[in-house]
């Protein structure tokens, strides 16, 4: 059985890198250390999007019995999206749970990914404090994606005013990715913030 899945994702390795319509939607797949069961993916940030000009890596492991299983996958770069966990990287996607099916493929799983970044689905959070801001507070849930995308995938936009608020609780002790956390649990409140990071 183990042996099928090699060939199967050799197979879709070899169509990743040589579709057209990937090399446009800059999405990568690679081999950890040469085993087919841990594999990299890369992912680019949708156009007009928040995440636009960002590399997003993810973390792919397959299973013995794929494709009759889904593979297990999820963000190490870190993201501000209402179907992935701000803390965990972990993914909200029907297709990586009940629907998949064997047919399927990582390019379509890679591509599905990259559309949920464009289209969220706040009623299915992964993360409910970001599917909540996302519903209440859509401009501050797009500054705040746009200052993560910024930070932690290499995206063009920085948001001075968050940087600014970051260094302030870094001067008091506090590690920048706590800062950054709690600010953006509490849309940017210094002082909402810094007590709920020494309550």
């Amino acid at each position: 059985m183990a042996n099928i899945a090699a060939q199967r994702i050799r197979r879709e390795i070899k169509e990743v890198m040589k579709n057209e319509e990937i090399t446009g939607a800059s999405i990568k797949l690679e081999l950890i250390e040469n085993r087919w069961t841990e594999l990299k993916g890369e992912i680019g940030g949708p156009p007009d999007t928040p995440y636009q000009g960002g590399t997003f890596t993810l973390e792919i492991k397959v299973p013995e019995t794929y494709p009759f299983n889904p593979p297990k996958i999820r963000f190490l770069t870190k993201i501000w999206h209402p179907n992935v966990s701000s803390v965990t990287g972990a993914i909200c996607l029907d297709i990586l749970k009940d629907q998949w099916a064997a047919a399927l493929t990582l390019r379509t799983v890679l591509l599905s990914i990259q559309a949920l970044l464009a289209s969220a689905e706040p009623n299915d959070p992964q993360d409910a404090v970001v599917a909540r801001q996302y519903r209440e507070t859509p401009h501050m849930f797009q500054m705040t994606a746009m200052h993560w995308t910024n930070i932690y995938a290499g995206g063009p936009t920085p948001v001075y005013e968050f940087n600014q608020k970051v260094r302030v609780l870094a001067e008091i002790g506090v590690t920048e990715q706590v800062a950054r956390a709690a600010l953006s649990t509490y849309n940017w409140d210094i002082e909402r913030a810094t007590e709920e990071i020494f309550k």
